[in-house]
């Protein structure tokens, strides 16, 4: 899952961006509509965390040319502007939910997972390989039932490889698909990050492996064991 925070404040960008890497999203922020547009002209987001007071401009203008060139990425405006015209005014723009601020952080990441799992674009079923299995929505993974505990880059990586399970993952997809704007990922952090992965996968009956194809990536295999 990859997030997009629009949002002007530093501190605010800080705090969210915290809480939203800490529940093992990826996530991206920027402070103003010209850089939002760069963003959602570049990458897939499956949510958009949108804020309406921006330097260069209202909210509302980002979220309304969203939808109207048929982007059904699912927008939570986060605002301010509690008044009931207001978030009217925000719903009928093509919000898909709305929180005003100040907020709780457990209620920020409630409500983003109640908007990946009704995303019926953005968020795909779980994921299955071996006895491998993995919930994008709620970023569980588990081998025979059994929950398998993954650091957020670990889980990252294994959504990577378990969606492109038998093919050849390029080494610079893991690369785009762990990084964060303004933080690349080394192709040195990618080995780290796929060697603790196999040690934590190793001691279950997974009945996959992760090879590594020299010069070119990694792939998910699924060995029948």
């Amino acid at each position: 899952m990859r997030l997009l925070l629009v949002e002007d404040s530093a501190r605010l960008r800080e705090l969210v961006g915290d809480t939203i890497r800490d529940a093992g999203w990826r996530l991206d922020a920027v402070s103003d509509l010209g850089k939002a547009d760069d963003a959602l002209a570049t990458t897939r987001y499956d949510l958009v965390l949108l804020d309406l007071g921006l330097p260069d401009g209202d909210g509302l203008e980002l979220l309304r040319a969203l939808r109207r060139r048929k982007d059904a990425t699912p927008v939570l405006v986060l605002t301010a502007r509690g008044a009931v015209d207001e978030r009217i005014a925000g719903l009928d723009a093509g919000a898909d939910d709305y929180l005003v601020k100040p907020f709780n952080n457990g209620e920020l990441l409630a409500r983003a997972r109640a908007l990946l799992r009704r995303a019926p674009l953005s968020v795909d079923p779980v994921l299955e390989a071996g006895a491998l299995r993995f919930d994008p929505a709620t970023h569980e993974t588990s081998c025979a039932g059994e929950i398998v505990a993954l650091a957020p880059r670990e889980r990252a990586a294994l959504e990577i490889l378990m969606r492109n399970a038998g093919r050849v993952t390029p080494k610079r997809g893991l690369e785009e698909g762990l990084s964060e704007f303004d933080e690349e990922v080394s192709p040195n952090a990618i080995e780290v990050v796929l060697s603790r992965l196999r040690r934590k996968l190793a001691p279950h009956p997974t009945g996959t492996a992760i090879e590594t194809v020299r010069g070119v990536g990694y792939m998910l295999r699924e060995t029948g064991a």
